[in-house]
């Protein structure tokens, strides 16, 4: 008797167990959604222009993380994966932040 003849969730096509269903990827969706409803009002929003770029590059890392975690299926895939995807975006990461330091800071220092 198969799982699903005695009434349990079919397993996925790639074997994967653990993966949750499709409320839990409509609920994904609707944050998703509701985040970037988020932005676009920030955007129009006039008292928080000051704020504007630390706002938006929070709501878009809360999505990006969401899109990583449920859509790419690093919540749910072994710990290896993340650790391959996370390293070389935190290298990356570095380098852009170093290079911004770099040129913010290089001109003071440059020679007369």
């Amino acid at each position: 008797m198969s799982a699903e003849a005695a009434g349990g969730a079919r397993p996925a096509a790639h074997g994967a167990e653990g993966h949750p269903g499709y409320k839990t990827y409509l609920l994904v969706a609707a944050v998703l959604g509701i985040i970037t409803a988020a932005e676009v009002a920030v955007f129009y929003i006039p008292a928080l222009a000051a704020a504007l770029v630390p706002i938006l590059l929070t709501l878009s890392t809360g999505k990006f993380i969401l899109v990583v975690m449920f859509y790419m299926h690093l919540k749910f895939d072994s710990r290896i994966f993340t650790g391959v995807f996370v390293a070389p975006l935190l290298l990356a990461m570095a380098v852009v932040v170093s290079l911004i330091i770099l040129f913010r800071v290089l001109p003071a220092y440059s020679p007369p």
